[in-house]
């Protein structure tokens, strides 16, 4: 999915359209909102005053001046009162309309930042979680837009450093132990199966780790040896786990629309984002999960740092998506449907 989470100045990133975390008035304040508007220089400041102000979780629109940016949508979030006061609805408001703003005016490519998680006081992991899920939705139906979070110095997902730490050592010993026999001492052992060096190694190649370029090779010349398609061996997952197909599309952030075509279409083709998240959320092991893939024509590649910390987190028996999206925000990897 074209989501990507960044840190750095939003006032200098370059695309169509940027978000402005705004206050009621819309005519400037603290933290981000004054950021753009001392970025933009004082005409739009001009701009705002004719707008009559705006209600939370509402959005308005205007140039962007100075900015590198066309325009600027103002999007007023909530401040936070302890959760019972509708804030996550108007949170998430903020981001689906200031989407469907930039998508009227054409925009291809939007940047925001985290609206509400400064003065606002939204708890970040929380704010970052609407976030995408506004984000992932929209972007199931509208995959030709390139989306930003910008984040100024804050921790993504607040995840713990020890975690981080644990996963680029996962990272690190699977890079370097290329002839996959592993003499390292396994991460985690489940009484009679596999240690986690013989699963990963199973999962990437049989004696040596593949590249990219080799596991497709090789996977292309086997598809057709297969004897269930993506379609099938995903609903036969579902069915053997006995799970319900609402939770599971949504917990893999896709669209009924999108389950809906994987159900009807048996040589639906998906791209490698939507199996991964069927992968995690599934709670799939990694031979259930290379299964999968394989069904998909994909595969595992010590390649991708993404691949590898999904194989990270199979291990863990980590189910959430938005925890396994919030450690590759924090090591600046693409997300798994947002």
């Amino acid at each position: 999915m074209p989501l990507n989470i960044i840190h750095g100045d939003i006032t200098k990133i370059k695309v169509d359209a940027i978000v402005n975390a705004a206050n009621s008035s819309l005519l400037g304040g603290g933290g981000v909102d004054g950021c753009i508007h001392r970025a933009a220089g004082p005409r739009l400041l001009e701009e705002c005053r004719k707008l009559g102000g705006c209600e939370t979780g509402n959005v308005k629109i205007t140039k962007g001046y100075k900015l590198p940016c066309k325009y600027v949508i103002h999007a007023v979030g909530p401040e936070w009162m302890g959760g019972s006061c509708r804030e996550e609805d108007l949170l998430f408001s903020c981001y689906e309309k200031s989407l469907e703003l930039a998508s009227a005016n054409k925009c291809k490519s939007i940047a925001f930042p985290l609206i509400s998680a400064g003065i606002y006081g939204y708890p970040k992991d929380d704010a970052l979680r609407v976030a995408m899920e506004a984000i992932g939705e929209f972007l199931t139906e509208h995959e030709e837009m390139q989306v930003y979070i910008v984040l100024f110095n804050v921790p993504c997902g607040g995840t713990d450093p020890e975690v981080l730490m644990d996963v680029k050592r996962f990272i690190l010993r699977v890079r370097i132990k290329k002839d996959m026999t592993f003499t390292f001492a396994p991460v985690y052992t489940f009484g009679s199966r596999q240690s986690l060096s013989q699963r990963i190694a199973k999962a990437l190649g049989k004696k040596a780790l593949l590249s990219s370029k080799e596991a497709l090779s090789d996977l292309a010349r086997s598809v057709g040896q297969r004897g269930s398609s993506f379609s099938e061996k995903l609903f036969e997952i579902i069915e053997e786990k006995g799970l319900n197909e609402v939770e599971c599309y949504k917990k893999a952030g896709l669209s009924r629309k999108t389950f809906s075509k994987i159900r009807k279409d048996d040589h639906y083709t998906p791209s490698k984002e939507t199996a991964l998240a069927f992968v995690i959320t599934l709670g799939l092991d990694v031979d259930e999960a290379e299964d999968l893939l394989k069904s998909a024509g994909l595969a595992f590649s010590d390649a991708d740092d993404r691949d590898l910390i999904v194989l990270y987190f199979i291990e863990k028996g980590v189910t959430d998506l938005a925890e396994v999206n919030y450690v590759l925000a924090d090591l600046e990897q693409p997300l798994i449907n947002g």
